[in-house]
């Protein structure tokens, strides 16, 4: 059985203030036209559909329109809620849509319900995990122990009727522990957000959303498709794709990817400003249709820099300074870089500052426990 394997679209979203719907538009009928090449049975969308929870009525038009379009097609669509959506806005309509071969996972209620599929091999049976925190499993599990992701996605999963010789697929959109990690997605709570991958033992293949670079995670059989299109300058090295997984006989998996080209590019270019003023002039013509960081290197401020560049590049999203001023608060502010820290690692850092000695270990377990309880409390 031959899945495509979506996730993170993220519709709706805007970089440094630019709106990626038209670039949205764009790369959804490049995903259908691969549809029709492939002709896969399933499309599975792991999670963050929408850029927010509550979406832009131009966002869910887009949505409304490509799910259509599947829908016109022999195949069937697996459609789960990832954390920036709204699990109750998403799942409207979704009893509805079954007949149409559109399963929208439902909000999480305590148990999982398979979808089964048949090739010539037997069944496939397709679980749905939307993105879940501990706070909402332990309102169903009560009596359970359950402090962690791990241990909710374990509690969650625990009790699925698996058959050991046909073949399961699970949904889901998580955190797992060994992923990389890119600036466009959230920062950990402390590390409190991972999830073991032991936790998703039995399955032949899951489909994961979250992390916006395509990858395996130990092996092809639990994976990370990543976003049809770079959504931060940190994905710059990123080459988004489609992933297309198959399913032979019980234990045979292949997984392969199909790129997918961007009506914009996400590129960089560095320079003193009189020269990359010329450069649309010679070299590379793709520069003034990409969306583009600059990275101006003159010693001095240029004046309305970004007005001027944005003659000659009308897609600039970010400008910056290399140059000996900008050294200098880098190396003066690089031990206060909060990019790659956690809240928890923040917090010890400050309290040694404060109080000359790292917290004990039973301030750094009350401390985690709070920023966790304050973090599924969030909205």
């Amino acid at each position: 059985m031959k899945l495509i394997h979506l996730s993170d679209l993220h519709l709706g979203k805007r970089l440094n203030d630019f709106s990626m719907l038209e670039d949205q538009r764009y790369i959804l009928p490049e995903i259908l036209t691969l549809v029709d090449a492939e002709q896969p049975e399933a499309v599975l969308i792991a999670g963050d559909v929408y850029d927010k929870s509550v979406p832009s009525a131009e966002a869910v038009e887009l949505f409304d329109s490509f799910l259509t379009s599947l829908s016109r097609r022999s195949l069937q669509v697996f459609v789960l809620s990832g954390n920036h959506d709204s699990p109750e806005r998403l799942a409207f309509g979704g009893r509805l849509m079954e007949s149409s071969g559109v399963h929208m996972a439902p909000v999480y209620g305590g148990a999982l319900q398979p979808i089964t599929l048949q090739d010539r091999f037997g069944k496939v049976n397709f679980y749905l995990l939307p993105f879940l925190k501990p706070s909402h499993v332990r309102a169903f599990f009560p009596e359970e122990s359950i402090e962690s992701y791990t241990d909710a996605v374990r509690t969650a999963l625990r009790g699925l009727p698996l058959q050991p010789t046909e073949r399961n697929v699970l949904l889901t959109h998580q955190f797992v522990t060994g992923a990389e990690r890119c600036e466009s997605e959230e920062i950990s709570i402390g590390g409190s957000d991972n999830v073991d991958a032991s936790a998703f033992e039995g399955f032949d293949y899951v489909a994961l959303g979250h992390i916006h670079s395509p990858q395996n995670i130990g092996s092809p059989r639990i994976r990370y498709c990543g976003t049809p299109l770079k959504y931060s300058f940190s994905e710059l090295s990123h080459s988004k794709s489609v992933t297309v997984a198959e399913l032979g006989e019980k234990g045979e998996l292949a997984v392969r990817t199909v790129p997918l080209k961007p009506l914009h590019a996400l590129r960089e270019i560095r320079g003193r400003y009189d020269e990359l003023t010329l450069r649309s002039f010679y070299a590379d013509t793709d520069l003034p249709e990409s969306y583009l960081r600059v990275i101006l290197t003159d010693e001095n401020d240029v004046p309305e820099a970004v007005g001027k560049l944005r003659t000659v590049y009308p897609y600039l999203m970010k400008l910056e300074y290399d140059n000996a001023r900008t050294r200098h608060t880098a190396d003066f502010s690089e031990a206060a870089d909060v990019s790659s820290k956690s809240p928890l690692e923040l917090f010890a850092d400050f309290f040694t500052e404060q109080n000359g000695t790292p917290m004990s270990e039973q301030q750094e377990s009350y401390i985690r426990t709070l920023i966790e309880k304050i973090w599924e409390e969030e909205v």
